[in-house]
């Protein structure tokens, strides 16, 4: 028996991680228990992977090494975080994952799709989440969140990790969003998308009509 797997996903400035904390501290309040996790990162050497791709490393990073790079952190976090937690009967909700290397290095950087999926595969071992809650936003209006973000910088205001994302040209971001909505026609029973231009509190209470069904049940059957 195995628990449920969440994944958040959205282009940079959608506001996913505020509505990470907010889904987070909801399902703890049902009494749920979950284990909240990220990629890149999510283990030792994940963490150590993202704050290369942090670094001014990245200045130069080809799509290929940027690719393999976050492909080798998620085997270690589907390996030593993911599967065992839903091994367990726990909930895991990850900042990321598969998805993310489609839109952001496929679509968005223009790497082979069917190489991105077979090297996701590979990292994998073919386990896909029980759910994907999209946050779709449009790729300007994110963008003058970013410059927001990115005036607190100037602020004193801690740096956003992954920046060097967020300072890509608009059309890459463009690209990113055109593939995640791709990506979810293609998978609609299991990606769904939520509106992320409304107030956190209205995004939160989408987010919340969809996970209460699998908040409220148990364990599914094992899976991949």
């Amino acid at each position: 028996m195995r628990g449920r797997f969440i994944t958040l996903e959205g282009i940079d400035g959608c506001g996913k991680s505020t509505q990470r904390e907010m889904l987070a501290d909801a399902l703890r309040a049902l009494g749920r228990e979950i284990v909240v996790t990220r990629e890149p990162g999510g283990t030792t050497i994940g963490e150590r992977i993202r704050d290369l791709l942090s670094s001014d490393a990245t200045v130069a990073i080809q799509p290929a090494t940027e690719l393999l790079m976050i492909v080798a952190a998620r085997a270690q976090h589907v390996a030593e975080v993911i599967r065992p937690a839903l091994e367990t009967g726990c909930m895991v909700i990850s900042d990321r994952y598969t998805d993310s290397s489609v839109a952001f290095q496929g679509y968005g950087r223009g790497l082979n799709l069917t190489m991105v999926e077979s090297v996701n595969r590979f990292a994998t071992g073919g386990l896909a989440p029980d759910l994907t809650i999209l946050f779709d936003l449009d790729a300007q209006e994110a963008q003058a969140r970013l410059d927001a973000r990115r005036t607190g910088v100037l602020d004193g205001a801690p740096k956003p990790e992954l920046a060097y994302l967020d300072e890509l040209e608009l059309e890459f971001h463009v690209r990113v969003r055109e593939g995640y909505l791709k990506l979810a026609a293609q998978d609609p029973s299991r990606i769904k998308v939520v509106d992320a231009s409304e107030s956190p509190d209205a995004t939160h209470a989408k987010v919340m009509s969809l996970m209460l069904p699998l908040a409220q049940s148990s364990v599914l059957s094992p899976q991949s």
